[in-house]
């Protein structure tokens, strides 16, 4: 975790923010289809998968794009989450996701403006790079 202030930022939250962020600069793709584009024309900054996917041929290629490329990879274990990180739902009055729509994988090609969950992101992929 990082400290911020008086307030602390963990990994999870800080990878909200990226894609949150990320969805506004049109930097994520989402899907099988736009994922396994990015992640081969090597756009890519990072891959999160989820690890609620139901399709094994569907993870073997994600990972062996990723593993092909040298690009990182996070595990979430929803894709209910993942879906709703990647703006894949509604949201009620309250600000409240509705009608969420599962994603299995979901590649950032671009930051957004976030800088503090962007600094706790690059630290967590690069100390588990080594």
């Amino acid at each position: 975790m990082a400290a911020v202030g008086d307030a602390t930022i963990d990994v999870q939250l800080a990878l909200k923010r990226v894609l949150r962020s990320a969805r506004f600069v049109d930097g994520v793709s989402r899907g099988l289809h736009e994922a396994a584009k990015a992640l081969d024309k090597r756009t890519a900054h990072f891959c999160v998968f989820a690890t609620g996917c139901d399709e094994p041929a569907y993870e073997k290629l994600v990972r062996a794009l990723c593993q092909k490329h040298n690009i990182p990879i996070f595990e979430v274990e929803s894709k209910a989450d993942l879906g709703e990180w990647v703006g894949q739902c509604k949201l009620d009055k309250e600000g409240n996701a509705r009608k969420v729509v599962g994603c299995s994988c979901a590649v950032v090609k671009a930051w957004g403006r976030d800088e503090e969950a962007k600094k706790v992101v690059e630290a967590y992929l690069a100390a588990n790079q080594a």
